[in-house]
């Protein structure tokens, strides 16, 4: 079964982290972090994996009465953001939820769950 891995993090330690030089301990992480993706890969159960810009250069499209409208930066004020995501494909929600608690040891910053949905859902 396939998972979508969000990983969330604080707007301060999202800029923190993409500075021009990274602190020893983001990049030590980093590290880790790899190492594990690399685990991932070597078991097939890693599908993709990606960092996201920031924020501030993100476009949210939304209804309005006149039709569809753009407007920059995310749809809503938040304290924490969508920072990345990774797309697994495990046996079961207890193996997703073994890889997303080793994500979290290691970066300290929460991930959401969520199965990624598959199949005919033509009527």
């Amino acid at each position: 079964m396939k998972y979508l891995l969000l990983g969330y993090t604080s707007a301060a330690a999202w800029d923190a982290a993409t500075a021009d030089v990274p602190s020893s301990e983001a990049l030590a992480a980093f590290a880790v972090y790899q190492r594990f993706e690399r685990e991932l890969i070597d078991t097939g159960e890693l599908v993709s994996t990606e960092g996201l810009g920031h924020p501030a250069v993100s476009t949210t499209v939304h209804r309005t009465p006149d039709g569809m409208m753009a407007t920059d930066g995310p749809f809503a004020e938040l304290k924490e953001v969508l920072a990345s995501f990774a797309v697994i494909d495990v046996a079961d929600r207890e193996r997703a939820v073994e890889i997303a608690s080793r994500i979290v040891e290691v970066l300290g910053e929460p991930i959401e769950i969520r199965p990624i949905m598959s199949g005919d859902f033509t009527a």
